[in-house]
């Protein structure tokens, strides 16, 4: 038994005990008040004689009680030990739970044995012994009739007391124990399995009954009659011969014999009455258990057995109903037209419930109406009505079962139909329709049983076939969906252009797609079947160890395996490929096989995969349709961006090597989404800088925009990157970010064995100048004059200065572009630029006071402004060492 049913306890084999002990004592005192009740009436005993009498019963009751109670225990032990194990919490074997049961079952026939055949004769003996000594050690005067009368009275009077009392009080009390042990019975050990069980029929009861409570009784009664008649003559002097007396003992005698006769008679005859009509419902069972569900009994009485013959008769009906039910269902197990499936169970419904048609509706969720998908009996093709109109609405909106004796006095019910089809509806049973989720999707509904309105019964079967309705739609609806994804499946291995080869569980090609034919250059129907071990001559794994040793740790592992570039040998072919091998699970976890992935990386899709690592999948696309001439060198207007972490030498030392190499990592990944998000090329990594392209290798309208944005889109990011990294405790990273824009060489450069696609040109410089400045001017962003003329979006930036950067003579305007301020700081940067370029008016044509006024309110506006700063340090040094005339404002920067 499993700990996980945990089943209670019926009793305590100590208070069991006790209970059989408190009956046994309890017959034993009826059976006491019994022969009390006799002896008292016919015995004619003296005061004296009761003293003694009662003086010497406790001594005749422990002649008795001792081998009953020692009889009980013995019977009843089985019991006990079972009650006890299950106590104790120990493991209850079926043998001792056989025999726990055994016992239980046979307890009240062996207490009627015990109190029958013991009891009572050792009952009877202990008080004849009892009454016997009194006469002779305390002269009692026990005449011999008393003591043969009480002898009989025990035998034939409290025995049976005893033994009727003490069996029907165990009947009742072996019941609950009974199921109680039940519950620690295993499935296969049943109750019929029981051995050693003593069948006790009604027939012996009333035998018994007849005997001792009828036939006996009367016996005695003659018999102490005659002796109690002689004694009163002899008491009252009266001398009367045996013949005079022999009419009375022939009217006694002749009394309890008929008596006695009619009781046995009438005991037999009623036994085999009961004997006969139960034989012939257990004989019915049989034949019904052999599969003969034809069988019916005959009632032929107005007793119970009236009563149990009709409800057999009702309930092997129902089981030839239920039979049949399956027998349908077994049919439509097979058929996988829905259409047809439906109509054979519409018609098994209507038949087994006695309907005269039925019909099916289902929901239209996109009209919101239902429609008929079976309707029996109806030349109309299809029925429409919206999902909550009439009686199939209201069973379809409420889910409730409607079962309507007559249609007409329902106010739900659309009388036309009946009009336009010259049907009369009578009675009607709908019921609704459930998925296998539990949603409604339609009603079934049948009109018109024979014989009068649907029963609750009627009602149960057609649930039962909407459950069917309900699961065959599922069940096709869902071949339907196999079905699609099989051919959706089959189109992706035709369409495909990699190599599919599934191998099974011995090693062996189960299959190979088209492109995997044309890859190793075979025909149709080649390789299935054929083994791919590396000992096995000409076969994939001898001819390419690398791809069987993948496909082996895949089957060994269950974990993918990969294998980049590699050479696939296949006789006279040789292609470069890259590899997957993938274990295949089955349904139940089980390993079925392995799949390998073959991709054959020509020089399209070599070049694709490497410009994927640096640029959108979009450009890559567009750059690969256009050919290898894309690829080539050509003047181009580019934008280029440049970004740089600051302090990233501070940041290293503090990260360590590790540390450093992750934070690079994350670092990256959130910049290159960005640029990628924006349709840029990722040029190249520069150790902690980014260099990145827009324009490259196709020019667009919004080269400039999406430059912009992207640099904003990285100063975003990288405060959502930070704050991750506040919250783990660690330091924080800054960049700063440099575009420009003009003509530069784009295409590919370096040696033949190792080529790189990137730019050259002084754009490319001025980029790398403007990130580097950006830490001169406080700045998230500089951009170069050429960008902002090139820019159609409406952006938030400032002229910064006009600047001449380290190697080159021209000057430059430069700009700072603060789009991804946000809150409070965008409306003070946006609110100090009139301020800023009041400031650089005043500047450049030397009116220092009106600049510094005009710098210092920048500072009021945004409390922190490194660039007003740097000019009002510049205003300071101007004062004191005048420009000369022809100062043009421009700044040299003389680092990078």
């Amino acid at each position: 038994m499993t700990a996980s049913a945990a089943p209670s306890l019926p009793i305590q084999a100590r208070t069991l005990f006790w209970k059989l002990v408190w009956i046994y004592l309890g017959g034993t005192l009826s059976a006491v008040g019994v022969v009390l009740l006799l002896m008292y009436a016919g015995l004619d005993m003296t005061p004296r004689q009761w003293l003694l009498f009662f003086a010497g019963l406790p001594f005749a009751v422990a002649v008795f009680v001792g081998p009953d109670i020692v009889l009980l225990r013995r019977t009843s032990r089985p019991i006990l030990r079972a009650l006890d194990m299950i106590a104790g919490g120990q493991t209850v074997s079926a043998k001792a739970l056989n025999e726990a049961t055994a016992a239980l079952l046979n307890l009240p026939f062996n207490s009627f044995l015990r109190v029958t055949f013991l009891h009572g004769p050792l009952a009877a003996l202990s008080m004849v012994v009892v009454l016997n000594a009194f006469n002779l050690t305390a002269e009692a005067s026990f005449v011999q009739w008393q003591i043969w009368t009480m002898t009989a009275c025990i035998l034939f009077f409290a025995a049976p007391v005893h033994a009727i009392f003490e069996y029907f009080s165990l009947n009742r009390l072996i019941e609950p124990i009974l199921v109680g042990l039940n519950a620690f019975r295993d499935e296969s050990s049943q109750v019929e399995q029981v051995p050693k069980l003593i069948a006790v029929r009604l027939r012996d009861k009333l035998l018994y009954l007849s005997l001792f409570v009828a036939a006996i009784p009367l016996v005695f009664f003659a018999g102490s009659t005659m002796v109690k008649v002689n004694i009163l003559l002899e008491d009252l002097g009266v001398q009367v011969s045996n013949e005079q007396m022999l009419p009375l003992w022939i009217w006694l005698g002749g009394v309890a014999a008929v008596t006695g006769v009619a009781a046995l008679v009438m005991a037999i005859l009623t036994a085999a009455d009961v004997s006969r009509a139960a034989g012939k419902l257990v004989e019915a069972m049989r034949r019904v258990e052999t599969g003969d569900l034809e069988t019916k009994l005959q009632i032929t009485t107005t007793d119970e057995y009236a009563e149990l013959y009709a409800g057999f008769n009702k309930m092997v009906e129902s089981l030839r109903e239920e039979v049949h039910m399956l027998e349908v269902t077994h049919d439509l197990a097979g058929e996988i037209e829905i259409d047809v499936l439906i109509t054979r169970i519409m018609q098994a419904a209507s038949k087994l419930l006695g309907a005269d048609r039925g019909t099916l509706l289902l929901s239209d969720d996109k009209t919101g109406e239902l429609w008929s998908r079976f309707a029996e009996g109806l030349e109309i093709k299809e029925i429409r009505m919206p999902n909550d109109a009439g009686i199939a609405g209201a069973v379809f909106t409420h889910g409730e079962t409607v079962n309507i004796e007559d249609a007409y006095l329902d106010a739900r019910f659309n009388q036309s139909v009946d009009r336009s089809t010259g049907y009369r509806t009578r009675s009607i049973l709908a019921i609704p329709v459930v998925g296998k989720k539990g949603q409604r999707i339609g009603v079934v509904e049948v009109l018109n049983k024979f014989g009068g309105p649907f029963t609750v019964k009627d009602e149960i079967r057609l649930r039962a076939f909407a459950a069917e309705i309900g699961i065959s739609l599922d069940n096709s609806r869902l071949f339907d969906e196999v079905r699609q994804v099989s051919n959706y499946n089959e189109s992706i291995l035709k369409s495909t252009s990699n190599g599919l080869i599934t191998i099974n569980e011995e090693g062996r090609v189960a299959s190979i797609n088209q492109a995997g034919l044309e890859l190793l250059g075979v025909g149709e129907g080649a390789l299935v079947g054929d083994s791919v071990c590396e000992t096995v001559k000409d076969s994939l794994g001898q001819q390419n160890p690398w791809l069987f040793e993948a496909l082996t740790k895949a089957r060994d592992t269950q974990a993918r395996q990969l294998n980049i570039d590699h050479v696939l040998r296949w006789f006279d072919v040789e292609k470069s490929v890259n590899s997957v091998a993938t274990p295949l699970i089955g349904l139940e976890g089980e390993s079925i096989g392995t799949m390998l992935v073959l991709e054959d990386i020509t020089a399209e899709k070599r070049v694709k995969t490497t410009m994927a690592r640096y640029m959108s999948q979009e450009v890559a696309d567009q750059l690969l349709a256009g050919g290898e001439d894309q690829l080539g060198g050509k003047d181009q207007e580019i934008a280029i961006l440049f970004s740089d972490i600051r302090s990233f030498t501070t940041l290293s030392e503090a990260l360590g090597a590790r540390g450093t190499v992750n934070m690079l990592n994350s670092y990256f990944a959130e910049m290159v989404d960005v640029i990628f998000r924006h349709k840029g090329i990722l040029d190249k990594y520069i150790g902690d800088a980014i260099m990145a392209l827009f324009g490259a290798p196709f020019q667009a309208e919004d080269d400039a925009d999406r430059a912009v944005l992207t640099a904003q889109g990285m100063l975003i990011e990288l405060d959502k990157l930070n704050a991750r990294r506040a919250e783990e405790g660690l330091m924080a990273i800054h960049i700063g970010v440099g575009i420009a824009l003009g003509q530069v060489i784009v295409g590919n450069i370096g040696s033949p064995k190792r080529m790189e696609y990137t730019v050259i040109g002084d754009s490319v410089n001025l980029a790398s100048r403007l990130e580097g400045a950006t830490k001169y001017y406080g700045a998230g962003i500089l951009v170069s004059e050429a960008l902002v003329k090139k820019i159609k979006t409406p952006m938030l930036m400032r002229e910064t200065d006009q600047l001449r950067v380290k190697g080159k003579l021209e000057p430059v305007t430069i700009f700072e572009v603060a789009g991804h301020l946000q809150g409070a700081a965008r409306a003070a940067f946006q609110d100090s630029i009139g301020d800023h370029e009041a400031g650089l008016r005043a500047y450049r044509t030397q009116q220092w006071d009106r600049a510094e006024a005009a710098f210092r309110a920048v500072l009021e506006r945004r409390g922190k402004d490194v660039t007003a700063d740097l000019y009002l340090e510049r205003i300071a040094a101007l004062r004191q060492n005048p420009p000369p005339a022809d100062w043009d404002g421009v700044w040299t920067m003389t680092e990078k």
